[in-house]
Parts: structure tokens; sequence; C-alpha cells
């Protein structure tokens, strides 16, 4: 290449200095080399303009990414920038060196708006509860502060223990050098394919599993549950629960990372690193991706509490979650400890108190409790059955509901927002409080939506259920038996499966609606659903025997029914779900990074202003350089026409300024000085079939269209009104780079930019056709009109076609040539046919129309047509 860049010089210092005469073969060398280059500016630019697609698709909030998506997009966003700049660069003789500090300047705010995780303060590994307040979140995690601060502040009775805190986390991932290899790992994930999260989460935990404890960090949790043993007679169980930042406050986390229960001592740093690792699990990595939160704001915290052998366990809210006029406490508790709770193997009592002084109990719902969890002698836990004169016993009594109603008000009063509590009975009777955070609240069900009754003509598969989320879905159903069944979970079905389970979390974003044989309002599952505003009925009792796979069904999660069937009667009460993440701290810095890549302020090559100093985004960036680079092409094509042979302009009935650059045989009988060729002297077997329909005489008799005015002041007041806003205006040259079998054809023409790139020739698997549409003077519904027009009509051409915001892009590959000349002559036609559509496109009917009619040869469009 340094060869051909010398000779390149050589030429044209001849041609500046005209001493003497460079050879046409020094000529065509030279222009190949640089057609090499323009080739690789052309490519990086569309690749550009689909990131830049792409992330103005994000920015729209409905779609889920992670900080390994930003990170990429904006890599590669930049790596595009340069390798646009690069050959420029090289195609202009290096006069564009500016170029590069401004890249330079730009990449630098990218990454200031990428942000760095912030240094940990100097805190201590582990913190003691008395130490510990809410202020502490961004040490203790949220678990943890929250304890401290019921125990501090609020005064009410919590087990005892100590904080592993963020600190040690950081220690443990730098000291086995963890950070890099995990984010490698992370940027194979796809947010929409659960079988890459799921290979991701495997092997992220395995490589903590692997890791070492560091030696300070091992002392120190020994350190400290030696001192918490202190005052045992023997030594003591604990209950290792995550802690992580942001855990337990906007946002739950609900039942997303580890808990273990019944730790002995010596299994403590094994037991640090599964809840580290429970950061990966797959269902926390979808939670984070869904509620948008960021890899650099997570850090895991882990709570180390004596373990309290529950004689009764379970969760209570201050309010109830979605009835909002109901300002009542609802307790749930089951025997034994909590996890059968929460996690809805066992349907648990239910208990509603008033908020008045005497805390009365306004109802009791008591259920069948045949078995509970209790602590095992060896560690861990185990199933035990429940005295059958227990089972269908309350597991409180009237005065314990009233005690835990009052730890609700106080902490509800304290936090001045209702509260999530977790509770447990000790051997000894007394009430503890095992963890609180913010309870999220729901919009209430609509007027009258729980007085529906039971509707008529379809089959009742559900009869009753209790709500943990009202509203309407409909779907076919799918059983999920185990984890491995919901990699296959499809788009728009209804979950249906024995237990409640917080790995549905995983799937929740395609579920229509939830439904359960059992389950607890009050478990982790049910959260995690109120916060994806899933529809949800658990304890549904006989759901998974009375509801076949794959039958569509319609849940009434209003009053808790599920039928056979679509209900139309109760899908008008169907809500959206599509997710918001313009809130979340990861779509903020999706749009700090953005405003450095998307922008496009440059439109004007005519402008004063249209200069390097002037690009503010690599958006801006790029379309300098591509203008730029059309000015080297014509340049050098200048030179080789100036020398005999080159760029010459064609002579042709076509509403263009088409220059043509000749990369070899694509043109014929052009005689030496030549300045303009005819369509007798194209040769280029693509270019022929494009002109060929181009110039059609069914489009040549066209009659002039006429007006639609509301389409023509439309176009008027985008282009006069909002042209800093509106749709971008192009240089108004068009270009043809050809040779026998190969087009590059890029039309430039005020407020639309098309590009076709072909290859025409006899054998098959290199033929192809690559065509991009964009822009349009008229206003966004109207320009998004005509491109989905135009990709009806790509489609009944047989090109695959991906349409985004009012650009089509299309292509067709691997057809005879025949085939791909009959195609060029098609996209021909549609060039010249949809001159001015945006002013037709008046309505939804004129989209379908438009392509119909196109298909059907009919180019003589009547005003009326498109709206019959």
């Amino acid at each position: 290449m340094l060869e051909t860049l010398n000779l390149f010089r050589n030429i044209y210092h001849k041609w500046k200095y005209p001493h003497g005469k460079a050879s046409k073969e020094q000529i065509a060398e030279v222009f190949r080399f640089k057609y090499v280059l323009f080739k690789d500016l052309l490519d990086s630019n569309a690749q550009l303009l689909n990131i830049i697609t792409d992330l103005e698709e994000k920015l729209q909030g409905h779609q889920l990414f992670g900080m390994s998506y930003i990170r990429s997009q904006a890599t590669r966003a930049a790596f595009h920038a340069f390798r646009m700049i690069k050959s420029l660069d090289v195609l202009s003789g290096h006069r564009y060196p500016v170029l590069y500090r401004v890249l330079e300047g730009i990449n630098h705010r990218i990454k200031e708006a990428l942000g760095a995780r912030k240094e940990v303060e100097a805190i201590p590994l582990i913190l003691p509860y008395r130490e510990i307040t809410k202020e502490m979140m961004d040490w203790a995690g949220g678990k943890n502060a929250n304890l401290g601060e019921v125990l501090n502040r609020v005064h009410l009775p919590t087990p005892g223990g100590f904080a592993i805190t963020t600190r040690a986390f950081d220690l443990f991932l730098a000291f086995n050098d963890l950070v890099d290899e995990i984010n490698k790992l992370k940027m194979e994930i796809d947010p929409k394919n659960t079988e890459t999260i799921r290979e991701a989460s495997e092997a992220i935990q395995g490589l903590i599993m692997r890791a070492h404890i560091p030696p300070e960090l091992a002392e120190a949790i020994t350190g400290a549950y030696r001192e918490l043993a202190a005052d045992a007679a023997a030594p003591p169980r604990v209950s290792m629960r995550s802690s992580a930042i942001g855990e337990d406050s906007e946002l739950s986390f609900a039942g997303q990372y580890l808990t273990l229960l019944n730790v002995p001592g010596e299994e403590l740093l094994t037991a640090y690193k599964r809840i580290v690792a429970s950061l990966f699990t797959p269902r926390a990595i979808a939670y984070r991706l869904s509620q948008g939160i960021r890899d650099e704001d997570i850090a895991m915290s882990v709570a180390c509490l004596e373990m309290v052998k529950s004689v009764a366990s379970g969760v209570m809210y201050s309010r109830h979650p979605f009835h909002l006029l109901q300002d009542q406490v609802v307790i749930t508790g089951v025997w034994g400890l909590g996890p059968y709770a929460v996690d809805g193997v066992i349907t648990p009592d239910t208990f509603l108190v008033d908020k008045d002084p005497e805390l009365t109990i306004v109802e009791t719902k008591l259920s069948h409790k045949p078995v509970q969890l209790v602590c095992s002698p060896q560690g861990g836990l185990k199933e035990a059955p429940v005295a059958p004169a227990h089972q269908d016993a309350p597991c409180l009594t009237p005065e314990q509901v009233r005690t835990l109603a009052g730890y609700a008000v106080r902490l509800e009063d304290h936090y001045q927002s209702p509260q999530d509590v977790e509770w447990a009975l000790d051997p000894e009777g007394q009430l503890l409080v095992l963890q609180t955070r913010p309870l999220r609240l729901q919009a209430p069900e609509p007027e009258g939506a729980l007085a529906i009754p039971p509707i008529s003509g379809y089959p009742l598969l559900v009869e009753k259920g209790a709500v943990a989320f009202p509203g309407v879905g409909c779907g076919p159903a799918f059983l999920v038996r185990r984890e491995e069944d919901l990699v296959n979970f499809p788009e728009g079905a209804v979950l249906v499966a024995k237990h409640s389970s917080a790995k549905f979390v995983l799937v929740m974003s395609k579920a229509q609606a939830i439904i359960t044989d059992s389950g607890s309002v009050a478990g982790h599952m049910a959260a995690v659903a109120r916060e994806f505003g899933v529809p949800t009925i658990l304890d549904a009792k006989t759901a998974t025997a009375s509801i076949p796979p794959g039958q569509e069904v319609t849940v009434d999660a209003y009053t808790g029914r599920v039928y056979g069937g679509r209900v139309p009667e109760l899908l008008s009460l169907e809500k959206p779900r599509e997710p918001s993440l313009k809130d979340t701290p990861i779509f903020q810095t999706l749009r700090g990074v953005a405003d450095f890549i998307v922008p496009l302020r440059l439109v004007d090559p005519k402008s004063p202003d249209f200069k390097p100093e002037a690009c503010s985004s690599l958006h801006d960036l790029g379309r300098l350089v591509h203008e730029y680079s059309y000015t080297e092409m014509f340049q050098i094509s200048n030179l080789v026409s100036h020398r005999g042979g080159g760029a010459v302009r064609l002579k042709a009935p076509i509403p263009l300024d088409l220059y043509i650059i000749d990369l070899g045989a694509g043109l014929t009988g052009v005689k030496e000085g030549a300045r303009q060729v005819t369509l007798e002297q194209v040769a280029s077997a693509p270019f022929k079939a494009l002109l060929q329909g181009m110039t059609s005489k069914e489009l040549q008799t066209m009659e002039p269209r006429p007006i639609e005015l509301g389409g023509f002041f439309s176009v008027m007041r985008e282009q006069f009104l909002t042209p800093e806003k509106g749709a971008e205006r192009f240089g108004e040259r068009s270009y043809a780079i050809i040779s026998d079998k190969y087009l590059n054809f890029s039309s430039r023409v005020g407020y639309h930019y098309c590009v076709l790139d072909a290859y025409c020739g006899s054998t098959v698997n290199k033929n192809y056709i690559t065509f991009s549409f964009k822009g349009g003077a008229a206003d966004e519904i109207r320009r998004v009109r005509r491109v989905r027009a135009l990709a009806l009509v790509l489609m009944g051409l047989d090109f695959t076609v991906e349409v985004k915001g009012d650009r089509v892009d299309a292509r067709l590959q691997k057809y005879p040539g025949e085939v791909i000349a009959e195609k060029l002559d098609q996209l021909g036609r549609l060039l010249h046919f949809t001159r001015q559509m945006d002013m037709l496109m008046t309505g939804e009917a004129s989209v379908e129309a438009v392509a119909q009619n196109f298909l059907a040869g009919n180019y003589h469009l009547e005003p009326g047509q498109l709206e019959q």
C-alpha cells in the first residue's frame, strides 16, 4: 500500500506540475487504490449510520439493554468514524490531520459520559449493625442499611450480626483480576435471548466460585464471627443474605440474589462467594437489564445474621400494594422459616389490620399448611410435617398480629412511605424484623373491574385465584415445570406453573400473564411481577391441571379468573405494557453518550460552518467526511479526465445530475477528453439495468402528479420552519462508480438519500444488491409512511427488508445475473416512481395502495386513488 501511495503522490505531483505525463496504467493503479479506500469509507459510513439508527431506537425507552451494549456501540461508532477519517486522509494526500484531533475530543467526551465507577472510600471490610444506618447504603447495601436503621433509629428488634461491606467485594474482585474477565463475558449477552444470559451467567459464576478469598478479608470475616459467637453457648449458625447496592430501595430486587440459611461457621467463606456469584444468576442479570441498572452501579455487601429458628415467619405490607384506597396492614405467614411463603410453596395465612388505635383485625384467611421449612442439624434446611392440629390453625395469635401491625405502622411513619417487611417469630415468642424495603404501589384497577360477573360463552378454567397484580392478558398457555423451560418461553405466552418463583423474571418481559397453583401475593415473585406490570394470579389451585399447554387463554387478573379462548369483553381492559427505561440510570448514561454520537448539526455543505471544527458528534464527523470523500473522488476523476479518460457526466432523460467513474469496462466508446456519455455507452451490467428502469417509457409518459395540498404544505413546513431539526438536506450531485459487473450508485437529491451497491455477473454466489433509502422533506409521519410503502414494494420484489424510522435497508443475494438485472430494473423504476411521494402519503391506506399499484405496474396514480 505504501508503494501505491507513493505512486499516487508522484502522479499527483506530475499532474499539478505537468513536466511529465503519467501513464494510463499508473493512473488506473492510483484510482483502484483510492477506490479501495473509498469503499472502506462507504462501508464504515453505512455501519456508523446503522449504529446511530439503533441508538435512536434505544432512546425511545422501550427496549432493554445493558452497559455492555452502550460501551460496545460507543466503541464501534468511534472505530468507524476513525476508519472514515483515515480513509479520507489518505485519499486526500493527508490534508485532514485536524479531523483526528476533532475525533479525539469527541471520544474524550464520550468516555466522560460513560463514566468510571467511583472509588470506594476507605471503609472497614466489616461493620457491626450497631454502627449502621440508612446513610451507609453505598457501603453496606440496601438490606444492611435498612436493618441497621430499624435497629438504631426505629428501635425494633432485629437479629444480631454484621455486614460484609462493598469494600470487601471490590477487594475480592481485584485480588482475583475478575473485573475484565466478567466484562468480556457480559459482552456476549443479548437481552432478547435468554440462552445467552444463561451461558454468560454460568461462566461468570464459575469464575467467582473458583476464585480465592483474600487473606485480609478471610481474617475479617472469621474475626467478626468469633465476636458474634463470644456470648453464645455454642457456635451459632448464621443466615447469610445478599445486600447489594440498590437492593431493598426504590427497586425491590425481590428474590433475585441469594440467601443462605443455617450456615455453620466453617462454611462462611464459601457461602460468601456463593452470594457474590448470585449477582450474576440468569434472573439477576435479566432483572437488571429490564430495570435499566448499570453494571458499574452494582456491588455486593452481605448480611451475616444470627439464625432465627422461626416458629412462624412471613411478609407484611404496611398498606395494600394495589388496592390504594384500602389503607390497611396486610400480614401473611406460615409455620417455620419464611422461604416457603415468599417462594410460593405454601399459601400463607393472611390477616388484614386497620390502622386505628386498637389495630383492629378486620379479616383473617387461613390456609392449609401441611409442611414447614426448618433448620437441619447438619446445616442447611429441610422440610418437616406440621402437626395435624396446627395445619389449619393460624400461625399467629391475635396479639402477635397486632404487634406486627404496630411494627408496620412505625416503619411507615419513620420512612414516610409504605413498607414491605419480612418478619420472624423466634422460639421465645419474640417477633423480629428481618428486613424492610419500600413497597412499590400500583395504580388502582379500572372502575367496576372487580364487579365483573363471570362471562358466559367461554369455558371457565380457573374460577378463583389470588390477584398479585391486576390486569388482563391473553395468549397461548406455556407450562413451566423446570428452570430450563424458561429458555424456550415464547413472546406473548401466558406462563403457567405449580409454584411462583422469582426465576420467572427471565421471561416477564415476554409474558402476557402469569398463573400458579400456589403462591402468595406477599412473595418475591409477586413483588417482581408488580414491577414488571404483568397480570398475575397466584394460588389458583388447579391451573396446571385445568389449562392445557398451548391453549389460548384469557387471564382476568381483576377477579382471579381464567377463561379458555379469547374474550373480547375483557381485552378492552388490557393495558399496554411497554417498558420505559427513561428514568433509569442506564438510560441516563445512554442519553449522555448518545449526545456525542447521534445529533447531526452539519446538514448544509454550502454553509461556512460545514468544517471540521464545527463537528460536535460522530454523526457530524461522518457526514462531513462522507461529503469530503465525494469531493476527493471527484478530484481524482478530474485528474483522470484531464489526462485522458475518467469521470464523465451522463446525458440521459433522468432527473439527476449524475457523474460516472469507470473502474474498468464499465463504459464503451468513450473518446479521449470526453466530458459526458450517453446511455448507449454504458456497458456495466448492473448500471445498465438500473438505468433501463429509470428511463422506462411507462415512467416517462406519466402525467404530472396532482399536488395534494396537505402534503405540499407538510413538505413546505418541514423545509422552511424547522430546517435545523427536521430532515437532512443532501448535496445535489449523484454518483455511479462502475465496472463491467459492479455498481455503487449514490443519489443525493434534496432531502432524499439513496445508496445502491450491486454485483451482477455469471457467478451466482457473488451476485447481490444492497439498497438503502432515507429522508424526505415532509413531516415525520409522511416520511415513515413513504418508507413503509417502499418496504412493502421491496418485500414484494423478494428483498430482505429492515425498516428503522424513516430509513429502509434491503438486501438480495445469490441470484442468477438475469434475476439481479431484473430487480435492478425494478429499483430504477421505483426510484423514479417515488419522487415527491411524501406529498401523497395522506393516510395509512396510502401505504399499501402505493405498494400494490407499483407492483401491478400501475405508475399513473390519480388523486383519491390511494385512499380507496
